[in-house]
């Protein structure tokens, strides 16, 4: 509808328009504060723009009433073209919302160390990035999902270390546990696995500690596939840390060449703080090994190489400090750092009745995410994690996402959904039977509702180009709010206006739907 208005009233006026929403709805639908930049360019007052403007806008079909308010223009849209838009919309469901082709994306989220399984903390960030994955690739984005593994380094050999010191324990031969190493019962479960399949003649010598390493990497990674097919998240690509340091030579050469590193007290230094890191940064250690960082810039320097318009990382929080070292290395590489987006995840805190949930054992100290899922299925943890911008601490209780009553909101929306269906069911018609009914003769609270009902693309759209997800699913809230008041004091069934009725309901369980589908959910029909 937005963009609707936005049409007509680039007719008019050639000059950049900004569309609000008017606090007060009884204003309008839309405002727009036109008048004042456009005082500046016709030097005239906005009041008189401001009506002059509405004057030419009130012949347009598509606007009910237009009024000039103190430089405002405020519009309401007919009744005729929102009973004609909620028509297309419930004969093209797959279509709504829907935007024109725009930007490549490569979108890089979860790439949890295969360490372990994902805890709570990973879920966040997991669940954000396939829902700005859907949303975005919606409204019109073409968004590529990718998992980096991060398979290098220490944190591998460590996890090698860690099954089979356990694996020998399992096996009765002497063990001496290191300072550092992986605990939980995950680890002793893998060792007795690693045992069975590989043998035990691998834990009689640590020489085999960097296969079973590798083994254990990838059940590891499979574990994680698992986790995340449990809440419907899938990966376009996978990206092995491991396999890129034999590119090094080649991207350190093009370091050396544009003159973004020097080497100082036996080390090779980046210099990040040309492009607005706090200090220069080692890729080279004494002994000539790559440091982590060196890992990162290679990733970044191929992902430019592979030509997508627009880059977006999903990092945890304790990341931050990385973004500017790792723009530096994009800036010397010759390409534009804004192209690179990185949106921080937080932290997530869990009570159960109050207290702090358990910790898991099984995990070694850390709240496993297939836990919670088991405890309150896909679909509630998939919503909560999406009430808050992603850089904000969560804390919820797993208590009242059990609840099936207002005070949890995945229920409060279904059954809003749900009752739409039941309605149908009492009257014994099909949806499809009504698309085509004359909404004409509803007071002002239906079409409100139908309003509100039909503002989900424009959610969407203002959701993903904001990236607060939030928006989403503070809509569907009050979208389903509304709902459960009309129904309330509204009778529907056997009235003459029960078609309408049941017609505006379509429209409501329509948004909840599609609204929902984009965070993840299916909505339920019975409740």
């Amino acid at each position: 509808m937005k963009r609707r208005v936005h049409e007509v009233l680039k007719k008019h006026i050639d000059h950049p328009i900004v569309l609000e929403k008017p606090k007060d709805r009884s204003f309008g639908h839309y405002a727009t504060p036109i008048a004042f930049s456009l005082a500046k360019v016709l030097r005239k007052n906005p009041m008189v723009i401001a009506e002059e403007l509405a004057e030419k806008l009130r012949e347009e079909e598509m606007f009910e009433k237009v009024d000039a308010l103190k430089g405002y223009v405020n519009i309401k849209l007919s009744r005729k073209f929102l009973d004609e838009y909620a028509v297309w919309a419930l004969e093209n469901e797959e279509a709504f919302g829907k935007g024109e082709e725009g930007r490549s994306v490569l979108l890089e989220f979860v790439s949890a160390n295969p360490t372990g399984p994902l805890h709570i903390g990973h879920a966040r960030g997991a669940v954000w990035g396939d829902v700005l994955a859907r949303i975005g690739s919606h409204v019109g984005d073409r968004i590529a999902r990718e998992y980096y593994v991060n398979d290098a380094g220490n944190q591998i050999y460590l996890l090698g270390l860690s099954v089979y010191l356990a694996g020998r324990e399992a096996l009765g031969l002497a063990v001496e546990w290191p300072e550092e190493y992986y605990r939980g019962d995950y680890i002793v479960d893998l060792a007795k696995e690693a045992v069975e399949a590989l043998g035990a003649e691998m834990f009689a010598d640590e020489g085999f500690i960097p296969q079973i390493a590798d083994w254990a990497k990838e059940k590891m990674m499979a574990l994680i596939n698992d986790n995340l097919a449990e809440v419907g998240i899938f990966f376009d690509h996978y990206v092995s840390e491991k396999s890129l340091y034999d590119r090094w030579d080649e991207v350190f050469s093009k370091l050396v060449e544009r003159d973004a590193v020097y080497e100082k007290e036996g080390k090779w230094w980046l210099k990040s703080t040309e492009h607005g890191d706090e200090k220069d940064r080692v890729v080279v250690r004494e002994d000539g090994r790559p440091t982590y960082l060196a890992g990162d810039i290679i990733y970044h320097y191929l992902k430019f190489e592979r030509g997508y318009d627009h880059y977006i990382n999903i990092w945890g929080a304790d990341h931050h400090g990385y973004i500017a070292r790792v723009k530096a290395a994009i800036a010397f590489f010759g390409h534009d750092p804004q192209r690179l987006e990185v949106i921080l995840s937080q932290m997530v805190s869990l009570l159960k009745g109050g207290e702090p949930y358990k910790m898991s054992k099984r995990a070694g100290n850390f709240i496993l995410m297939q836990d919670i899922v088991k405890e309150i299925g896909a679909d509630a943890l998939r919503f909560i994690f999406l009430t808050k911008k992603s850089d904000t601490h969560l804390e919820f209780d797993v208590e009242d996402l059990k609840k099936e009553d207002n005070s949890n909101p995945i229920y409060y929306i279904n059954y809003a959904h749900a009752r739409v269906f039941s309605l149908f069911e009492k009257a014994g018609k099909s949806q499809v039977s009504v698309f085509g009914t004359d909404m004409e003769g509803l007071d002002d609270e239906a079409y409100d509702l139908l309003f509100t009902a039909l503002l989900l693309p424009e959610v969407l759209e203002e959701a993903y180009r904001s990236r607060q997800l939030q928006k989403v699913t503070d809509y569907l809230k009050h979208l389903a709010g509304m709902y459960h008041k009309f129904y309330y004091d509204h009778r529907i069934i056997g009235t003459p206006n029960e078609d309408r009725l049941l017609k505006l309901s379509a429209m409501v369980a329509l948004s909840l739907r599609v609204g929902l589908k984009m965070l993840g959910i299916e909505a339920a029909k019975k409740m």
